[in-house]
């Protein structure tokens, strides 16, 4: 999700060199925790989730889709996608490991790197209204599970 996003940022290639980058990345069996370096070389400030709409299996852009009706939003780009994991979970996500949302290659790597929250314990959920509240519950019931 969040971490994903720093991959727009890679050149596929650079200018007068015949390399491809973006191949090698999608082609190593190392690629989650090549995203999780990506964001080791640059800060964030915010980071907005949108998470009206979600796909559950099938994605990025097609498959079943489940509406939460949230927006999430985080200064710490590890705790915002273990909270997305384990919201897609809440949902009955399918092709998520059943691993510990913590122990996912890409959220481990990244939180070892120092990118962000190091452990599910510090994740911090601030709900802003009701619906907000029982999905904070339901997440933070997720987050340290597999």
């Amino acid at each position: 999700m969040s971490l994903k996003n720093s991959v727009g940022l890679v050149a596929k290639k650079v200018p007068r060199h015949h390399y491809d980058y973006m191949y090698e990345l999608h082609g190593s069996p190392f690629q989650r925790l090549m995203i999780a370096e990506i964001n080791r070389y640059y800060p964030v400030h915010l980071v907005v989730m949108d998470a009206a709409k979600a796909f559950i299996s099938g994605g990025p852009d097609k498959g079943p889709e489940v509406e939460p009706s949230l927006m999430l939003a985080s200064t710490d780009r590890v705790a915002i996608d273990a909270a997305g994991v384990a919201l897609l979970r809440v949902f009955g996500a399918t092709g998520l490991a059943k691993k510990p949302v913590f122990q996912l290659e890409q959220i481990r790597r990244a939180a070892e790197l120092g990118v962000g929250a190091p452990a599910a314990e510090a994740v911090e959920l601030v709900p802003l209204d009701e619906p907000g509240r029982e999905a904070a519950e339901r997440v933070r019931g997720l987050l340290g599970e597999g």
